[in-house]
């Protein structure tokens, strides 16, 4: 009894002590400032952003706003040049048309994101830079000089406003500079291999007016059709200190007034770090790769950085975008035929479903923009968003195949099936969840036909499988709408059932019941009925069955048949044209298949290979093409926040209906730990993994309810109900509230 109790002592503190360590161990930390936007210190709250770098012998702060967007329209009447138009020209064999109609409109100037405005201070007599830290715990960057001055920098997490202070300022005097965006004038953008837009001043904008006082500047830029947006920089003198704050507004939006000369430091530093604080306090994990955890660490800092209540979705750049004189590569738009969805990946295992919110909240925000595209593009009712998208909710155009795919919304769904699975907020599922994914399967339904008794879309296609050629529409189905089509319908029938719906659980699953199966041959996954993948793609999208959608299970033996198939010709192809979030996507695939050692190789080369020194993912091989022919560095955020999730997988999965602990940890590791990680069914979980074996697992139960769990291997025990022998597939019924937990006697 005594070796018991000292066991179960030793595995708390061991437990207790894998999460002691602090934050301080992942921040970035240089001995210099960056010399280009991409690589600066980021600062985000989701809807005010900067980057601090250094320009010549200027310290520099890219200012940006989320909603800032410049939305002249760019496509034509989409009534007349409808989704049945783009068929009849497929038929015709006549799509250059298509291409110039719906495609090259994307690359005029407008619709896009545009930058703020940049603040600069002249530096030049401090000496050089000592150290330059960002302190992801409390999200503040802190340069020190060889001459005693130091400067820090933050973003409020929760008011529209940034701070910056010098102090140590001894018979110097430093002011900061507003530097204007170049709207009006004909200077040539930076190039800089960032697959950079047009030049700023294509946008056509009036110069702006700049009002200054002893203790301020003002700018105030005209846009269009009456728009503008504003900056505003104060600041004041405190013996040897200089403090000073920044805001962006839009249009009649009310400026922050200028900083107090009396009051003592109104920076709200206290209600900063408690949001920050909280933030951390949702989860943590501990794994013995220093590479993987600090870059994991650095993703998630990002992910409180862009995502916050009230701000819009994640866009390409968030926050963050270009300081190069130029638009944002791919405009900085909404790109939902991948890189929304990937961005929000890692917000439901980690227990930040308010940041996961924020994506499910603008798509309910331009809802209805979504259905008057749906309406007037495809000719039926129901619910489908664009695949390319500006902040209303409006189309952009794009290679029409992906751009406006009709199967966008189905993918889009999943967020909303996963926000109610992650948190069973029946208010959620009721006022959000089941309209939006029912509506989204309407249109589905709609738009499909039946051919030979089977359920068809008149076309259908595969992201970016070649590319924007009318050999990219096929006939049939591809794996990658079939696959959304089946998740959705799916979907649709549980919410139903959830609802108490009865009548539309049935039609949902008897409308499933109308698709056809996989096709899968001896490579496993095609593209598409008689399309192989027949050389290294970027895009996973034919295998989304497996991830996301987890419609798959290598458990069962027709599905693993299927999946190694697939990774084997997936293997013999190569990753010569894989961008990064090829492999933070693969990783996540790996581990649903349990090849935890290649799943952690991908996560390495992300970080290594395919990351800027301040962890921007670049989306090209800046190892000169190790592992990849593309070597450009366009700055996005989906392949850093698939990274994170990949981490996840290895340590927790919800699979389709049971939970699986440790499911995937790599040969090399002996030891690793997490905290709150959240699954499927509103379960918090934490486990301990010592010396090859699980020692511990406690799981609360948020909600209560049905636990399906797959245990790791050992002789387990449920330790909180007196010790009840356990299998390795074990279903509970828990109380709300209620604690489980799990020890390991072997």
């Amino acid at each position: 009894m005594m070796k018991k109790i000292s066991l179960i002592i030793l595995i708390n503190f061991v437990y207790q002590f894998s999460f002691a360590q602090t934050l301080s161990n992942y921040n970035l930390s240089f001995e210099k400032l960056a010399t280009r936007w991409d690589e600066g210190m980021p600062l985000g709250n989701g809807m005010l952003g900067a980057l601090i770098w250094g320009k010549g012998d200027k310290l520099r702060l890219s200012l940006d706003r989320a909603d800032l967007w410049d939305e002249r329209k760019a496509l034509p009447d989409l009534t007349t040049y409808s989704f049945k138009w783009v068929q009849q020209q497929v038929e015709k064999k006549e799509y250059r048309i298509v291409q110039k109609t719906l495609d090259d409109p994307y690359h005029e100037t407008t619709p896009t994101k545009i930058p703020a405005a940049a603040i600069e201070f002249n530096v030049s007599s401090f000496g050089k830079v000592l150290s330059n830290v960002l302190e992801i715990n409390t999200a503040l960057n802190t340069v020190k000089f060889q001459n005693g001055i130091v400067f820090n920098c933050y973003i409020h997490a929760t008011k529209n406003q940034g701070f910056f202070g010098f102090e140590n300022l001894e018979n110097v005097d430093v002011l900061p500079n507003l530097i204007v965006h170049n709207y009006a004038g004909n200077e040539k953008a930076t190039a800089d291999n960032s697959h950079a837009g047009q030049g700023l001043q294509k946008l056509g904008y009036a110069k702006g007016d700049v009002t200054k006082t002893p203790n301020s500047i003002r700018y105030k830029q005209p846009m269009t059709d009456g728009h503008f947006y504003e900056v505003l920089i104060t600041w004041r003198k405190i013996k040897n200190k200089i403090i000073g704050s920044w805001t962006v507004s839009k249009d009649a939006e009310a400026v922050m007034p200028p900083i107090s000369t009396t009051a003592k430091e109104p920076t709200g530093w206290d209600t900063h770090t408690k949001w920050w604080t909280s933030y951390w306090n949702k989860s943590s994990i501990s794994i013995p790769d220093e590479l993987v955890q600090k870059q994991y660490y650095l993703e998630m800092y990002k992910l409180g950085s862009v995502a916050r209540k009230g701000a819009p979705a994640i866009t390409l750049q968030a926050v963050w975008t270009a300081d190069n004189g130029s638009l944002p590569p791919w405009k900085g738009d909404f790109h939902n035929d991948l890189n929304t969805q990937l961005s929000y990946w890692p917000t439901y295992t980690s227990n930040h479903l308010a940041e996961g919110k924020t994506f499910t909240d603008w798509l309910w925000k331009v809802k209805g923009e979504s259905e008057l595209y749906t309406k007037a593009y495809f000719g039926v009712s129901g619910l489908n968003i664009p695949g390319v998208v500006a902040l209303s909710g409006k189309p952009m155009g794009g290679w029409n195949q992906y751009a406006m795919s009709p199967t966008v919304s189905a993918w889009c769904s999943q967020h909303f099936y996963w926000q109610w699975k992650y948190s069973m907020d029946k208010q959620f599922l009721n006022e959000q969840a089941y309209p939006y994914i029912i509506q989204s399967a309407t249109f589905l339904e709609n738009i499909s036909v039946s051919k030979d008794g089977l359920r068809m879309l008149p076309l259908s296609s595969s992201p970016e499988y070649n590319d924007n050629d009318i050999s990219a529409w096929f006939k049939k189905w591809s794996n990658f709408d079939l696959s959304l089509a089946k998740f959705l319908f799916k979907a649709a029938k549980e919410v139903s059932i959830a609802k108490g719906d009865k009548k539309g659980a049935e039609h949902w699953a008897t409308i499933a019941s109308q698709l056809p199966d996989y096709e899968v041959n001896e490579t496993g996954f095609t593209i598409a009925p008689g399309q192989n993948l027949t050389s290294s793609h970027r895009h996973m999208s034919q295998y989304m069955g497996i991830y996301p959608l987890a419609l798959l299970d290598y458990n069962k033996a027709e599905d693993k048949i299927r999946i190694d198939n697939s990774f084997k010709q997936l293997e013999a192809k190569g990753t010569r044209a894989w961008v990064g979030y090829s492999f933070s996507w693969m990783a996540s695939l790996y581990a649903r298949a349990y090849q935890a050692d290649k799943a952690i190789k991908q996560l390495q080369i992300f970080a290594s290979n395919f990351c800027s020194p301040n962890s921007f993912h670049l989306n090209g091989d800046q190892k000169g093409g190790q592992y990849s022919g593309f070597t450009y560095r366009p700055f996005t955020l989906e392949g850093n926040f698939a990274f994170a999730q990949g981490v996840h997988e290895l340590l927790l999965q919800s699979r389709d209906g049971y939970v699986e602990v440790f499911p995937a940890i790599p040969s090399t590791w002996n030891d690793c730990s997490f905290k709150d990680l959240r699954t499927a069914g509103a379960f918090l979980v934490s486990a301990s993994y010592r010396e090859g074996a699980t020692l511990r697992i406690e799981i609360l139960c948020e909600n209560g309810g049905e636990l399906n769990i797959k245990l790791p291997k050992g002789d387990f025990v449920l330790a909180s109900r007196h010790n009840q022998m356990l299998r390795e597939r074990t279903k509970l019924f828990t109380q709300k509230g209620e604690k489980l937990v799990f020890v390991n006697r072997g």
